[in-house]
């Protein structure tokens, strides 16, 4: 029997009749556990968010709690509040969901987590292409200020904060957090140095700041509804909470779906939430936490330790959907998009397409994220198109090897391993491509390609 989903920030989401103004969203309780918060003293809402173990969803997967208590309280500088809605990652479509479908939920999340870390302004900086999600947002922002649920003297409790909304231009990198507070400022998003520059201490005009994703900020509402000892009992330790899988690729049911951490496996997710593959098709790979993700073999074993010590032998299909489950197996959960490849999956092709979008979305910043990844996509679109050389593969591996771990931000590990964990995985398919295409060269039957 299949695992049924638990649907806590996608309670209302597809429901019949429901809609995303505030009159629908307070007949279900919108706002209820905002009023509840003013009531409480911020360090203990702070407490709560501690004791339920909840970690980002946006990619890191760090615990929120913590991030907060890193907050520098003691400057006397303003402290502000960033949600991180430029919802980039390929194979990620979760965030823009609540933001088009239950913005008010956003919104409540973010007026309690403001109140408890004691902001005065919070910003929405969302993505360029969410248009819609942005006229959605400025709408429902209007409606909570007619209400007072944001604005001066909130619910009469003398606490004051407002939100704005900002949009970017299109940038993955500005998913980074201090990407995005440079393009906050009106700069190039060009990423910071860290240390100095933790966001908690020197943020966003130089001030004390925290950014969370969307669906982090939605859970801090639910978190103060039920309590951060209960919240942590869903889930496993370490592992607490709901988790929302975007599920896309060779799957019958792409989808979204919204289950417990570590309540269904890869496999339960593949065949008996999603369908299963297409007809007459077997797994061949699957991408578990979005594009920069490492790959997962199909016919692999997994054997390891998980950091409480526990041993384990998983095929692909057994593995836990959580945190630390897929960290353990080599790749991560990330930002939940779960990319399904079947046998039909042309592997080389597959890696030039990551490829090329992450050489179009590099900053230029750092010099072996600029260079190396506009060189990987040329490798790979080469051999894609006739005129691979025998020494590709390992010039590919070269590449990679040499950006990760030396740019200033996680975008050269998130451009560098896919390539690795593709060639590491399917080295044989890059191979035997490459020496097929370098014996047609030397007998002059090659195209001849004009690399881009």
């Amino acid at each position: 029997m299949a695992v049924e989903e638990t649907r806590i920030i996608f309670k209302h989401i597809d429901r019949q009749g429901y809609t995303n103004g505030i009159d629908c969203y307070e007949r279900h309780g919108g706002y209820a556990e905002l009023k509840k918060a003013v009531g409480m003293e911020p360090d203990a809402i702070c407490a709560e968010v501690m004791e339920s173990g909840v970690r980002g969803r946006g990619g890191a997967g760090f615990p929120a709690g913590m991030k907060w208590k890193f907050l520098d309280r003691k400057s006397g500088k303003p402290i502000y509040l960033v949600c991180n809605a430029d919802e980039s990652e390929p194979g990620t479509f979760k965030d823009r969901q609540i933001i088009y479908k239950d913005p008010h939920q956003l919104i409540e999340g973010m007026m309690i987590t403001a109140f408890a870390i004691r902001a005065k302004l919070a910003f929405i900086y969302i993505r360029g292409e969410f248009f819609e999600g942005a006229r959605i947002l400025e709408r429902a922002i209007e409606e909570a200020r007619a209400k007072n649920y944001l604005g001066d003297n909130i619910l009469g409790s003398g606490y004051s904060c407002d939100i704005i909304v900002h949009r970017g231009a299109g940038a993955y990198i500005c998913g980074e957090e201090t990407g995005l507070i440079e393009s906050l400022e009106g700069k190039r998003p060009y990423p910071r140095i860290k240390p100095p520059y933790f966001p908690a201490a020197l943020g966003l005009y130089q001030c004390p700041t925290i950014v969370n994703n969307v669906e982090t900020l939605c859970n801090v509402k639910h978190i103060v509804n039920m309590s951060g000892k209960v919240f942590a009992e869903i889930g496993t330790p370490g592992n607490t909470g709901t988790r929302i899988w975007c599920v896309s690729g060779h799957v019958r049911k792409p989808g979204y779906y919204e289950f417990p951490c570590a309540a269904l496996t890869l496999g339960e997710l593949i065949y008996d939430i999603c369908g299963g593959l297409l007809p007459g098709r077997s797994l061949k790979a699957v991408i578990p936490g979005g594009s920069s993700s490492k790959i997962l073999r199909a016919d692999e074993r997994f054997k390891g330790k998980l950091r409480d010590g526990t041993e384990f032998d998983w095929g692909i299909n057994d593995i836990p959907m959580d945190f630390d489950s897929l960290s353990a197996v080599g790749s991560m959960s990330g930002s939940g998009g779960v990319i399904v490849m079947d046998d039909t999956t042309d592997i080389v092709e597959a890696l030039a397409n990551i490829n090329y979008f992450y050489a179009h979305e590099s900053c230029g910043q750092c010099t072996p994220c600029r260079e190396g990844v506009q060189w990987m996509k040329k490798v790979t679109y080469r051999m894609c198109n006739g005129a691979a050389r025998e020494e590709d593969v390992e010039l590919l591996r070269s590449i990679a090897g040499q950006i990760e771990g030396r740019t200033i931000c996680a975008f050269g590990e998130a451009a560098s391993w896919p390539v690795q964990s593709f060639l590491a995985k399917f080295n044989d398919e890059f191979v035997a491509k490459a020496k097929a295409q370098a014996a047609r060269n030397a007998s002059g039957e090659a195209v001849e390609t004009t690399l881009i």
